[in-house]
């Protein structure tokens, strides 16, 4: 077999196993799984800002929310503290999860550790893989979840709502934050003013 055609292969399979599992999700959002939805909009994200990413990337930016419904957040305690373990810990959990699907799909061990070092979000603003994988998040963040998150939290002030998108723009590179003012993610039409006047800040 042609080497090039194996590598898809091998890829494309990994994808599969990815989108099987999150196509288990019991949580719909517009009628379809939650996470395979999310994942599907990284992916899309991705291809749009950095279309020349490398096979590496294109994996981990698939997994990066894989089977995520299954630790839910009260599975920690319910602090400030509480949280930031919840999130520590699902960066273990959807690394070795993709590691595993992986695996099972051909890849060596090399390449295994590499998406999983990007999932697990080890190296941001050092490792341009890393930072990559944290930018399309934000990008979707804003595009398709900023105002659903806003309608989850109406005891939010503007000065609340400013300190987390400003958070968001923060760990974004330099190059996301043009891609954003250019015009090439769909702000949501009624928080754009209070977007803009957070980043301004």
């Amino acid at each position: 077999m042609n080497p090039d055609h194996s590598q898809q292969r091998r890829f494309e399979q990994a994808i599969h196993l990815f989108d099987a599992a999150n196509a288990t999700d019991p949580n719909l959002e517009s009628g379809r799984p939650k996470e395979l939805l999310y994942a599907e909009r990284m992916s899309e994200m991705l291809q749009r800002f950095a279309p020349d990413a490398s096979e590496i990337v294109r994996l981990a930016v698939r997994a990066q929310h894989i089977k995520r419904w299954t630790v839910p957040r009260n599975t920690y305690p319910m602090t400030p503290v509480g949280y930031k373990q919840w999130r520590t810990g699902l960066y273990k959990f959807h690394a070795d999860t993709a590691g595993t699907l992986m695996r099972d799909a051909g890849y060596d061990d090399a390449s295994i550790a590499q998406v999983e070092r990007i999932v697990a979000k080890k190296g941001i603003k050092t490792s341009d893989d890393t930072q990559l994988l944290e930018d399309v998040a934000s990008l979707v963040f804003i595009e398709h979840y900023l105002v659903g998150f806003a309608a989850q939290h109406p005891e939010y002030d503007e000065a609340k709502w400013c300190d987390i998108i400003r958070k968001t723009w923060l760990k974004m590179s330099a190059s996301a934050r043009d891609f954003t003012l250019k015009g090439n993610i769909a702000l949501p039409q009624a928080l754009t003013p209070l977007i803009l006047k957070a980043i301004a800040d």
